[in-house]
């Protein structure tokens, strides 16, 4: 039956077993990544074959994460509708589409970046789609915490296809995800935490509880806005991005306090679409601050 619905797959199956949207927002911090690590600009030759070789390996972990949560999704009312979980794409095929992007992108990063650049961008791919997918997300509630890592680095691979170089400024952009994960995450489970009981997932909110996960929501978002400080306070930004990144982490404060102490069952997911907002916000004031900072 599957290979019947599979031969029936439109090409927009494919691009939705990609996660375009989520690669959207990774592409953004590469492309930011690349612009700090040079005063000039960027070639377009990197910022075109570089964001093209990240963007196709980064697809090709969303589709492995897509089969070996089949199962999963399939249960889960936000991801049932998947192509994998509802059979319109056949495990084979979406193996197979999974294995051109990646192969396709790190040949593509090797040839016209650099080796540094590719081999980052495969120990991601592995993270994200073996060691967060396949083990962490059902071993430890702290999955989101270790394994958001592979999910941080699209700046750093953006900053060395410039450089060649793994640079402490690259880290830093690299630690501003990391902090923003978990609770940009939490958030979601929070709304989902009955979904992810009735699959044995042990989000945070599933194994300790709402208030748990909303203390340290709270926690983390302090933490991030102390991290978001750190470009301005070492000479890497100037008084824009100071601005700009206090401004945004007001709002994440007020949505973090706000559903430490509210129980308006919309707010988590009030506090995730902020969140997104937020990272994509905080990237832009850097590359404006970069660029007008070079032209004044």
């Amino acid at each position: 039956m599957s290979a019947v619905i599979s031969q029936r797959a439109h090409w927009r199956d494919y691009l939705e077993l990609t996660k375009p949207k989520v690669v959207a927002l990774m592409l953004i911090t590469s492309v930011v990544g690349m612009c700090l690590a040079t005063p000039g600009w960027v070639g377009l030759d990197v910022l075109v074959f570089g964001n093209l070789g990240i963007a196709l390996c980064a697809g090709s972990a969303a589709c492995i994460n897509h089969l070996v949560d089949q199962g999963i999704d399939a249960k889960m009312s936000r991801t049932s509708g998947r192509p994998v979980a509802t059979g319109k794409v056949a495990r084979v095929n979406a193996l197979s589409f999974a294995a051109a992007l990646g192969v396709g992108g790190t040949a593509l990063l090797l040839v016209t970046i650099n080796a540094i650049t590719a081999w980052l961008t495969v120990a991601s791919l592995v993270g994200y789609a073996f060691v967060y997918t396949l083990y962490l997300k059902r071993a430890t509630p702290q999955n989101i915490v270790i394994g958001g890592l592979a999910g941080a680095a699209p700046p750093l691979l953006g900053w060395t296809a410039v450089t060649g170089s793994v640079d402490p400024e690259a880290l830093l952009l690299v630690l501003i995800i990391f902090a923003w994960t978990p609770p940009h995450f939490w958030a979601l489970a929070i709304h989902r935490k009955d979904e992810y009981a009735k699959v044995d997932v042990p989000m945070l909110p599933v194994t300790h509880g709402d208030r748990f996960t909303r203390l340290h929501i709270a926690l983390y978002t302090i933490i991030l806005a102390l991290i978001t400080t750190m470009p301005y306070l070492i000479g890497m930004s100037g008084i824009i991005y100071a601005v700009g990144a206090a401004a945004l982490n007001i709002g994440y404060l007020y949505w973090a306090v706000r559903l430490f102490v509210s129980r308006d069952p919309k707010d988590p997911m009030r506090s995730f679409g902020y969140s997104i907002w937020y990272l994509f916000g905080m990237f832009i004031v850097l590359l404006v601050d970069h660029y007008l900072s070079v032209l004044l």
